[in-house]
């Protein structure tokens, strides 16, 4: 398998640690970032594969922090092969005690954040006549739930703009994708921010209470972050991947079912599982 230079978002833990670790086993050179300060030293691959992972520091919500730590790359390969958008945070809370400005806080990572990394790679990616963007979604990108409403539509934005973005992308030789995973064992859900006002005893407690308690449990119980890694595996591989792929059969046939069920019967659905 030819062997890329790959930057991951988000590759301090969770699913983009993983994929950062399978990826550099596959002898890739892999370049993980983090908010926090990073030691930039390469850790080779256990396999002597040749693959490495070297962490920067990138905040996404920075053009500086983005492009300093792109130019680090390229100043060190000359290439960017594949970029995996995966940084993102979670905010819960009902729709009317989330304000404004934390909806605009979600969004400024999970949505433009990526933005951000996708726009300051094209030119590179243009110029090289090749490469490739995936984009971790989720489930809830198709399917909205309940207080995480903020948290669905950014990933319902990131959809979105892939489909665009792969039209526009077509003559240059670059390809883009969404990889959609379901329920995952993270540390995710210990780092879910709750809405302050969710905080609080209002009209929505009870329900967004049970709610959350779902969400939790299905996460903790969900598949490991390699197995979403092993999809992303697969994508880089792919010369034409699909514009969207889900991780796992149960969610791939919760999908379909989406697409071939009124909607009023989805909505009952879900008002079942999260009500």
């Amino acid at each position: 398998m030819k062997k890329h230079v790959i930057l991951i978002t988000g590759a301090s833990s969770g699913i983009g640690k993983a994929t950062a670790e399978l990826l550099s086993a596959q002898g890739h050179h892999v370049y993980g970032t983090t908010r926090k300060a990073a030691d930039p030293s390469q850790i080779p691959a256990s396999n002597g594969s040749g693959g490495f992972i070297s962490m920067l520091t990138m905040d996404v919500t920075s053009d500086a922090s983005v492009a300093s730590a792109i130019e680090t790359i390229l100043s060190k390969e000359g290439r960017i092969d594949v970029l995996i958008c995966n940084a993102g945070t979670g905010i819960a809370g009902s729709i009317e005690d989330t304000t404004v400005d934390e909806a605009k806080s979600q969004f400024e990572t999970n949505f433009f954040g990526a933005l951000r990394v996708m726009r300051s790679l094209l030119p590179v990616m243009r110029a090289q006549g090749t490469g490739k963007i995936i984009a971790v979604s989720s489930v809830a990108g198709i399917i909205s739930i309940p207080y995480q409403a903020h948290y669905s539509a950014s990933k319902f934005a990131i959809e979105g703009l892939i489909e665009a973005l792969r039209h526009e992308i077509a003559p240059f030789g670059i390809k883009a994708c969404v990889v959609e995973p379901g329920d995952t064992k993270t540390g995710f859900t210990q780092n879910r921010v709750l809405a302050q006002k969710a905080r609080e005893q209002t009209a929505y407690s009870e329900r967004f209470t049970r709610s959350l308690a779902r969400m939790e449990h299905d996460e903790q119980n969900g598949v490991p972050p390699l197995a979403v890694a092993k999809v992303i595996a697969r994508m880089i591989k792919k010369r034409n991947p699909p514009i969207r792929v889900a991780v796992g059969f149960q969610y791939k046939a919760i999908l379909l079912l989406k697409r071939i069920m009124p909607s009023r019967l989805t909505e009952k659905i879900v008002g079942m599982l999260y009500n």
